[in-house]
């Protein structure tokens, strides 16, 4: 296919390049355009806008930070809306509001395009292995249509319903994950706070009940002081702040996801934002009188 991408951050790039490995036909803009270089190299079309990117391509793909972002891109000026032609589908694979998604894809109908939410897990690991797990809300006929563009960058793509419905499901996925690595952090805390070997607590843990995904990996990381960011925690913060939101919207009582947004938000506020969500375990050895770094 022939098909534009913009957003060549942390995860867009390798998504891109995924693209591009899989035989795809990618033209791509960025604002920044150093983040356009590794693709442009590796063979893919250099466009001046996003306008530039809808006209060259039947479908386009959005990685942005947030809401005001994927508005700029998509129907902001020389933005998608701009360039596309009448069926032109565009996916936004960022982290944004439902609502926000919602309203965009109705505002995309307007002007001719089919839009699509799919909001991504797996950090930029799973982004570089082309192994994300990919959620999607919107047309089905559209999602059938574009189903090779998925499988080139995830290796768990569901349609989940209508508009705006990737992105319920990735806030379920951010409090799970943000819950998780918060309990993991505090367990390994309490652990060493107790003269306890961290790592042969983890490998006791892995074989009950209390196993999961993020101890095995995540506490891994955290055991290692493998902060570098995958994801970073004011990303995290941000996918927090969306889903308190919601609940605030909906009149939902989300205590532990409450609590968990709280210590994302003493993390950005302590210097910790840029590193990744594993650092909580800093943040709790702060606040326990360690010295967290």
């Amino acid at each position: 296919m022939d098909v534009g991408f913009i957003g060549l951050g942390l995860m867009g790039r390798p998504m891109a390049l995924n693209l591009v490995k899989a035989g795809h036909r990618v033209h791509v803009w960025s604002r920044r355009r150093e983040s356009m270089q590794p693709l442009l190299e590796a063979g893919a079309g250099d466009c001046a806008s996003a306008a530039e990117v809808a006209r060259r391509a039947a479908v386009t793909i959005s990685m942005v930070a947030d809401a005001p972002d994927v508005e700029q891109v998509t129907l902001g000026a020389d933005g998608i809306a701009d360039g596309a032609s009448a069926g032109h589908i565009h996916i936004d694979m960022s982290t944004i509001a439902p609502a926000a998604a919602q309203s965009i894809a109705a505002r995309l109908a307007e002007r001719g395009i089919v839009a699509l939410d799919a909001p991504v897990s797996g950090g930029e690991p799973g982004a570089i292995a082309g192994k994300l797990t990919i959620m999607v809300g919107g047309d089905a006929e559209a999602f059938e249509r574009v189903r090779p563009l998925f499988a080139a960058m995830g290796k768990s793509i569901t349609r989940i319903g209508d508009a705006g419905a990737g992105q319920v499901a990735k806030a379920c996925n951010q409090i799970l994950t943000g819950v998780g690595v918060a309990s993991v952090a505090e367990a390994l805390n309490f652990a060493s706070k107790s003269g306890v070997d961290g790592a042969r607590v983890r490998e006791a843990l892995l074989g009950g009940f209390a196993y999961s995904r993020i101890l095995e990996n995540h506490g891994q990381r955290m055991l290692e002081r493998n902060f570098r960011p995958g994801f970073k925690a004011w990303m995290h913060q941000k996918d927090m702040r969306i889903v308190m939101d919601e609940a605030h919207r909906l009149g939902l009582a989300l205590p532990t996801a409450a609590a968990t947004m709280q210590l994302f938000n003493a993390m950005a506020g302590s210097g910790l934002g840029e590193d990744d969500s594993v650092a909580m375990l800093a943040l709790l050895e702060r606040m326990s009188g360690g010295a967290g770094q």
